[in-house]
């Protein structure tokens, strides 16, 4: 028997989330999932969704157009079930990130350094040694993303925000803004095959899946997590970087050395073999 068609409307993580739920045999031998990446703008073809059983979807807005969920969800036939998912984000660990175009991983306060004119060792140099904690209200930040993940949340029958709130300080919940590791990942999966009246797999398996955004951990900054007293943001601590293992320091200056270069493709540089020594 011909399978049903899950259409998946989601941003880098629906794969992970994808790969966990067809780990539910129940769920794997009803439904063909077929990803369309929303920030890619990649459209939804009419003719599939024509023909579309259940609609998984990260909630885009009327700014999206043709994309916009709503739009979607008009289109659907009548006996499709579809389901609004989580779109999990975090700048607490980050929370000078900025997703201004240009540069990726950006920081707006190292790009306050760079814009001074310094030479790239001055840059590195008064970086590190700037008082952070001091200059901005961290605790405000961490708290306002929190309050922008809870608004995010009411979207979504699947509740996250209080599963970061318990564990954001026992260990690194997110690697970027935007990729929350198998922790986060794994209960969303779980959250949504409840949802859907399915069994949702033993943890042992979810586990078994592995992290699901491993090659690249952003770093923290230590002076940051000091102020919040995260042991995984030590000074002393490395972070996975497309297959290298680097410290905050040598990040910053790979950082600025791609900035002064004018390269916009910093992801491109980091994977390439410009990594400072």
């Amino acid at each position: 028997m011909d399978k049903e068609l899950c259409i998946v409307h989601a941003n880098c993580q629906g794969p992970p989330i994808i790969e966990r739920l067809l780990a539910c045999p129940q769920f794997e031998e009803r439904y063909e999932c077929k990803l369309f990446t929303n920030y890619e703008k990649e459209p939804v073809l009419d003719e599939l969704i024509g023909h579309c059983s259940l609609f998984l979807y990260q909630h885009l807005g009327s700014a999206w157009g043709d994309l916009a969920s709503e739009n979607i969800l008009k289109k659907l036939p009548e006996s499709a079930r579809h389901l609004c998912i989580p779109n999990m984000f975090f700048k607490g660990y980050w929370p000078l990130w900025s997703g201004k175009e240009g540069f990726n991983y950006r920081c707006l306060h190292l790009d306050e350094f760079i814009d001074m004119g310094l030479s790239p060792e001055e840059t590195v140099l008064l970086f590190l040694r700037s008082d952070v904690e001091r200059k901005f209200n961290l605790l405000e930040l961490l708290n306002k993303t929190f309050e922008q993940e809870r608004n995010k949340e009411k979207q979504t029958p699947i509740k996250y925000v209080e599963l970061l709130i318990e564990h954001y300080r026992d260990e690194m919940l997110f690697n970027t803004v935007n990729h929350p590791n198998s922790r986060l990942i794994n209960h969303a999966a779980k959250g949504i095959l409840k949802h859907l009246g399915f069994d949702a797999p033993d943890d042992t398996v979810l586990e078994s899946i592995g992290e699901p955004f491993p090659d690249f951990e952003q770093p923290i900054n230590p002076r940051i997590g000091q102020f919040f007293g995260w042991d995984f943001a030590k000074p002393d601590i490395e972070f996975e970087i497309y297959g290298r293992k680097i410290g905050y320091a040598r990040y910053v200056a790979n950082y600025v050395a791609a900035r002064e270069a004018g390269i916009a493709d910093f992801i491109g540089y980091l994977q390439g073999e410009y990594i400072k020594i």
